[in-house]
């Protein structure tokens, strides 16, 4: 349960859980249990660690591990703030966003081992931690943390004050850095208090199960979730069927946050029909909507209430919910859409002068909620841009609201690509492709994808007398770009459709894809 007398600081909360419940397990990993009480001296002893060092800004590359929770509250406790990097990334792109955005401690994963070798040479003022024996020359976190004092440490965070940086995928090539306070992260866990719905509601014994990369708020915030109702969370290093099924089977998760491309792969795998599901309450998803044959066989399979959950970055995470009332096995239109405003929001839509629109009418999404970021750090020109004057953030997203407050999702107004979960933007493909000797232009597409939700596609013509290997360039991207960035496959035309003024139309390259579907994202 939450207790709202703590709720002023993401460190505060950790206090009062290892006061509240000593003994209970805060995090589980691979054999490892945490229990609150001990957390918290950890997040003490990690504060100690960074003060002495003057970190304020501290970042971590690689997979999900239990000790990267005590160096994000540690981080926060010195009124400093958590960097966590998609792991996912190719080393180029990751020293571009340390570059930017230089931490002044870095913590890595096994993982990572030689990556941290290219980073180190880049950028060797950053001081450099592993988290596992073995990691080269490196001091490891268990040892540096063990040689701090373990007395209570001030506390010196805010409400008000960034507490954590997630990086979105860069329309140019680097990232932006949305900047989350403690507020943006604990308001919205506050806010539900008020409204009795059970899906919303944690009982003491509930078991949060945390897979998603700590990367995407879907991961870290999910954590966060069960972290402030003072209950246990499983955590896997990475998401895998088989362990995921295990981790239900046998530790009774009672709640858990999913893509649909991963409940897909959990219930469909063989294992799935020797799982004990009964004891899990609820799954939220996000990032797409669900399919009605998998939300059918995700009923049969798991039988639990199923939310869908639309938010993004730059509003802490969900802001829209579609509760489980309206997912029903036969249909509805309102399975269409992402849900009405959660507690706390305000969705509106707008017209191209910024200017609300009548119900039904297609615009802008935009959201007003205690959970909007403070900005894009270090970029006041992109944040004024998304955040206005009075409080609307703008999502890029189009879409509608129905009579009922019910918000449908149209297409995208920014060309973003959502493959799996991760956010592709196809400015930074398209850069990548135009350095092949063979490219003359480019174009980056999402395609429908049965596993994937989206596939990224390019459409490319050729420089006079060129030709051009497929797989070639696909593997030649795999060097340039992370994987889930790089095209599934590349279509060779002969000229690029544009309009009168010149501007090229992605929506012709993208219609025959999306012919015969209700909407243009998937």
């Amino acid at each position: 349960m939450i207790d709202p007398e703590a709720m002023s600081s993401i460190s505060a909360v950790a206090r009062s859980a290892a006061q509240r419940a000593p003994d209970k397990i805060c995090n589980r990993f691979e054999g490892r249990d945490t229990t609150f009480k001990d957390f918290d001296r950890h997040v003490d002893q990690v504060a100690h660690g960074l003060d002495a060092g003057a970190a304020k800004v501290v970042a971590y590359l690689g997979k999900n591990c239990d000790h990267v929770f005590e160096i994000f509250i540690g981080a926060t406790r010195v009124g400093g703030m958590f960097a966590p990097l998609n792991w996912r990334l190719a080393p180029a792109e990751i020293i571009e966003i340390l570059r930017q955005y230089p931490p002044q401690m870095l913590f890595f994963g096994p993982e990572f081992s030689e990556a941290i070798k290219e980073i180190n040479a880049a950028l060797p003022d950053i001081q450099i931690l592993a988290m596992e024996e073995g990691d080269g020359p490196w001091e490891t976190y268990e040892a540096w943390r063990d040689g701090q004092s373990s007395e209570p440490a001030a506390d010196c965070a805010s409400t008000h004050d960034p507490a954590m940086v997630l990086f979105t995928s860069g329309t140019t090539g680097v990232p932006k850095a949305v900047l989350l306070s403690h507020s943006n992260l604990l308001q919205p866990k506050l806010d539900s208090l008020a409204v009795k719905h059970i899906y919303d509601h944690w009982d003491d014994e509930d078991i949060g199960f945390v897979a998603m990369p700590l990367a995407h708020i879907g991961g870290i915030g999910f954590w966060t979730i069960a972290f402030v109702n003072c209950c246990t969370s499983v955590i896997l290093r990475e998401f895998d069927p088989v362990a995921a099924l295990d981790a239900i089977h046998t530790e009774r998760v009672s709640k858990l946050f999913v893509v649909p491309a991963a409940l897909q792969i959990v219930i469909q795998n063989p294992e799935a029909k020797r799982v004990d599901f009964s004891c899990v309450k609820t799954v939220m998803y996000g990032a797409a909507p669900m399919p009605l044959p998998l939300l059918k066989e995700a009923i049969e399979v798991v039988g639990c209430q199923f939310i869908q959950c639309y938010g993004m970055t730059e509003t802490t995470g969900t802001i829209a919910i579609l509760p489980p009332e309206d997912h029903v096995p036969e249909g509805s239109e309102r399975m269409r859409s992402a849900g009405r405003p959660a507690m706390g929001c305000e969705i509106a839509i707008f017209d191209p002068n910024g200017k609300p629109v009548k119900a039904g009418e297609i615009g802008e999404v935009a959201v007003r909620a205690p959970a909007n970021m403070l900005g894009y750090w270090k970029n006041p020109e992109a944040t004024s841009k998304t955040l206005r004057d009075d409080g609307w953030l703008l999502s890029g997203d189009a879409g509608y609201l129905d009579e009922d407050g019910y918000l449908f999702i149209h297409d995208r107004i920014k060309d973003m690509i959502i493959s799996g979960g991760e956010n592709v933007y196809p400015a930074e493909v398209e850069s990548a492709l135009y350095a092949h000797p063979s490219i003359s232009e480019a174009a980056v597409i999402g395609v429908p994808d049965p596993k994937w939700g989206e596939a990224v596609r390019a459409v490319v013509t050729l420089k006079p007398n060129a030709t051009l290997d497929e797989k070639e360039v696909l593997a030649w991207m795999r060097g340039k770009l992370a994987a889930f960035k790089c095209p599934k496959a590349i279509d060779v035309i002969d000229v690029m459709p544009r309009n009168a003024s010149g501007k090229l139309l992605k929506r012709d390259l993208r219609a025959p894809y999306w012919e015969g579907r209700e909407r243009q994202v998937n």
